[in-house]
């Protein structure tokens, strides 16, 4: 039975395809004698109705015969729509210059879609590429339920024991290892992760394996995993690279894996070694590892939670001083290490192209709205043979959707383009590292629906529009009414509504914009010229002693300092707007601390003499750092102007004291009270955007600490420097490379990557909406200028002037225009609402950059608008007059 069913509609089908060029024929027979007919009866008083009825009576009934055959044949809605779509393309064939500029139009709308959305999804949508990836989350300290927070050794090793939801718990914490092949270091970013990290996860390895559990222990773990672009491009792909020895941080180590190709070439680190934690480094008190998990099959986000709190709650009552008030936080992998701002920047970019996308179909839809005027007297000759309001609509809706697929298509074309140049705009490692942006099946599916999209908004005006004329007085007028319906509010609607969208899309990107230009021009607090920051890849291990690390770090400064063009260098622990330092909990001396965990915290930073004259940051009160503040000797620290605005507000700050604990390589040492000898001021760092928060400097060697980065003020360009201070480095110790290598407008430059990727997309789209909505403007008022040709020969006959007929024509385009931005203030006002988290020193309605949109979007308008007028004024009044 089904396979007579198939072939039943495949004989169908092949029928339809048969009797195409028949169907052609007769349709064109059919219209030149009736419409002879009809307009012979009709002028001979008839109604539309009797006219057709007398018409058919004439030829024999012949359309009545061809329909009914067709009725028995099957499939009239397929074989509607397949008519449709000929008569449509043939139509659009005969129109070269209307089908470009409406396809060129969806394709720009559909394009920038597609792109932004193949970023969207790979970025927030698409599932992780591992098994079962609703099972990975992550796992974090949460201090009194203030935010997240990296863990403690011992608390991880508790966790794992103390669980019941967990197939397993791994941790890892990122270092820069110095790795020599052939002899040239290489300071490369390195991931200390728990052996079985990769088989939890479930990434595949090209060669060898994983770590095994004995790895991770201390003395065991000199082995090492690369991932497959570090081994094609070190190790030229070698096959029997695993066994080898290579040199890291100056000691052996052995390759065991290679990972496979793809999704962990993204990593931002490109070799891994096992974590092995040696016994004086378990402790509670400080936390630095990242701590990942994969869920015991079944188990709910809700109930991992639940069953970590107990967990936290027991270790709290064991280590009080440590842990009390201390909880646990268990949440989705999932865009856990993507920004919120991130998160917000591209589904607004996302609304921004959608506006784009509107824009496109109310200009195509105008296009179609004209293009159906010239065809009123074809649209009423088919009603006159008996096509209903129902065959016309679709008619017409189907030579949309025929302009919307090639539109797509070549959108889809547009978007594999974009993506490459998105790619390069797009701020390294702002998107998760799983994030796989291509065009993939997901991503074409959307293209399809924008496509449909657009092809039923656009054709849904024009269709309605003819479809409902009263074309009884067309055919009567022989298509004079197609002036009045040049007249139609329709059309002026659509402009209104384009202008409307264009001015909401161009104030968010107005917002933006002015946004940026403060940033740009923030009061950091420092001097970021002619400045060199690099950092030195040294182990925590190299170094076991304190005494150790002043001896190393002591003559490499002086070396460096001595070198020409330089006027100073510092080390420490943190650098303004990267800042790598410390978050330690503190307390004024004398004032008594009721709990422990509610001590508030601060960044903590380590600095020699010469740190703030390098960077040029201004002492406010009291003395800098001197070269005598070394260990053994009176404790001294300096202090923001943040932290005595906030704790020392009502006493003098060179009189107190902050008791925080000392740093040690791998623990915490007892409280320290630190004199305070010095106030600072404010300085911007984690990035350009974040204003300081409470900071507290201490001697480097006073409480020495082997990861530092290094600065340097230089007489001249600061790149310039780089081979020379390398050449100083290596003096001291030969395996040691520069990592990091950066000047400081480098750095604030990077630090502005986000920002500026969104407003060069912001402006990039605006500039497409301004574009398209001149465009739509032009397109109206020339077919108005069109339309009107009798009408203006008539006033330039009676005298009207060059002036007063472009006058005429602009005021009726200007005031468009100004109905459209009335409107477009109402979406300004709330795109400015939406998009207040991520603007910066800018108001949700901020005059300045609404004040510029308006105007640059006017004066789009006045141009649109000049050039049919102009024409206009260039009417010949004879010509004109004999015009219908």
């Amino acid at each position: 039975m089904l396979l007579k069913s198939i072939r039943a509609w495949f004989y169908r089908l092949r029928g339809i395809f048969y009797k195409e060029q028949f169907d052609r024929d007769l349709h064109a027979e059919l219209a030149s004698h009736l419409e002879m007919h009809i307009e012979e009866n009709l002028r001979a008083g008839m109604n539309v109705e009797e006219a057709r009825r007398v018409a058919l009576i004439k030829l024999g009934g012949l359309e009545q015969t061809k329909e009914s055959v067709r009725d028995r044949r099957g499939l009239p809605v397929l074989e509607s729509l397949f008519r449709h779509l000929r008569f449509g393309f043939r139509l659009l064939r005969k129109n070269p210059a209307f089908a470009a500029v409406a396809v060129l139009t969806l394709a720009l709308g559909i394009g920038v879609n597609t792109a932004i959305f193949s970023v969207v999804y790979g970025a927030l949508l698409a599932p992780l590429p591992m098994p079962h990836p609703e099972q990975l989350v992550m796992v974090w300290s949460q201090f009194n339920s203030t935010g997240r927070n990296v863990v403690s050794p011992g608390d991880f090793l508790d966790w794992k024991q103390q669980n019941s939801v967990f197939q397993n718990l791994v941790a890892w914490d990122e270092a820069t290892f110095s790795l020599s092949v052939d002899g040239h270091p290489e300071s490369l970013q390195t991931r200390i992760m728990s052996p079985g990290f990769f088989n939890m996860q479930g990434i595949p390895l090209s060669l060898g394996r994983d770590f095994v559990a004995e790895e991770g222990e201390p003395g065991k773990d000199h082995v090492l995993i690369v991932t497959n672009q570090l081994w094609r491009e070190r190790f030229g792909s070698d096959p029997h690279i695993l066994g080898q020895k290579v040199r890291l941080n100056a000691e052996p180590y052995t390759v065991v894996g290679v990972l496979a190709a793809g999704m962990p070439d993204r990593y931002e680190s490109q070799l891994f070694v096992p974590m092995a934690l040696r016994p004086d480094q378990i402790t509670h008190n400080r936390h630095w590892m990242v701590v990942m998990g994969r869920m015991k099959p079944g188990v709910t986000l809700q109930q991992a939670n639940a069953d970590m709190d107990g967990v936290a709650r027991r270790i709290a009552e064991t280590y009080p001083l440590s842990n009390k008030g201390l909880g646990v936080s268990v949440e989705p992998l999932k865009n856990n290490f993507t920004s919120r701002d991130t998160i917000k920047d591209l589904w607004l970019l996302m609304g921004a192209v959608g506006f784009v996308l509107l824009i496109s179909c109310v200009n195509v839809a105008n296009l179609l709205l004209v293009r159906g005027t010239v065809r009123l007297k074809e649209v009423a000759l088919r009603a006159s043979l008996g096509a209903t309001r129902r065959q016309l609509f679709s008619q017409f809706l189907t030579e949309s959707l025929a302009l919307a697929l090639i539109g797509g298509a070549l959108g889809v074309g547009l978007a594999a383009m974009l993506l490459k140049v998105i790619a390069v705009l797009l701020p390294q490692f702002s998107i998760p590292t799983e994030a796989d942006i291509r065009l993939n099946l997901s991503v074409l599916l959307f293209s399809l629906a924008a496509t449909i999209f657009a092809g039923v908004l656009c054709g849904c005006a024009p269709a309605w529009q003819i479809s409902g004329r009263n074309l009884n007085d067309v055919l009567k007028e022989g298509g004079r009414s197609a002036s009045n319906a040049g007249r139609h509010g329709l059309r002026r609607t659509l402009v209104v509504t384009e202008f409307a969208l264009a001015l909401t899309l161009l104030a968010g990107a107005g917002l933006v914009i002015h946004s940026f230009w403060k940033l740009t021009r923030v009061n950091l607090g420092f001097r970021q010229d002619h400045i060199l920051t690099f950092a030195l890849p040294i182990n925590f291990d190299r170094f076991p002693q304190p005494e150790q690390i002043t001896a190393f770090y002591r003559p490499m400064l002086e070396k460096i300092s001595a070198l020409p063009g330089i006027s100073s260098a510092a080390a420490s622990s943190a650098t303004p707007i990267v800042w790598t330092g410390w978050g330690m909990n503190f307390s004024i001396a004398g004032q008594p601390v009721v709990d422990p965990s509610d001590l508030p915290g601060a960044g903590f930073n380590l600095v020699t003499p010469g740190y703030f004259r390098t960077f040029g940051i201004q002492v406010t009160q009291g003395r800098d750092f001197t070269e005598q503040d070394v260990a053994n000797t009176l404790p001294v620290a300096m202090v923001n102007e943040t932290l005595v605005k906030k704790y020392l507000s009502n006493m003098d700050p060179l009189k107190q004291r902050v008791v925080v604990k000392k740093l040690g390589i791998s623990t915490l040492g007892p409280p320290i009270e630190w004199n305070i000898v010095g106030v600072y001021h404010d300085v911007h760092n984690r990035s350009v955007r974040r204003e300081s928060s409470p900071e507290i400097s201490v001697p480097f060697w006073q409480n020495p600490l082997p990861s530092v980065r290094i600065s340097v003020r230089t007489s001249g360009d600061p790149a310039s420097m780089t081979n020379t201070i390398a050449a100083a480095v290596r003096s001291v110790d030969p395996d040691l490379p520069l990592d990091q290598v950066r000047t400081m407008d480098q750095l604030v430059d990077e630090s502005l990557a986000g920002d500026r990727f969104a407003t060069e997309l912001f402006a990039a789209f605006a500039a497409v909406a301004l574009l398209l909505a001149a465009i739509g403007i032009y397109g109206v008022m020339s077919f108005a200028v069109a339309q009107r040709t009798h009408e203006i020969g008539l006033r330039m006959a009676l005298g009207a002037g060059p002036r007063q007929v472009l006058r005429l024509v602009l005021q009726e385009g200007m005031l468009l225009a100004f109905g459209g931005l009335v409107i477009g203030l109402a979406g300004a006002y709330f795109v400015g609402r939406t998009m207040k988290s991520i603007l910066y020193g800018v108001a949700a309605i901020d005059p300045i950059a609404l004040s510029i949109v308006a105007v640059v979007l006017l004066v789009a308008a006045v141009l649109a608008c000049y050039l049919p007028a102009r024409r206009a004024t260039r009417v010949d009044p004879l010509i004109a007059l004999r015009c219908e």
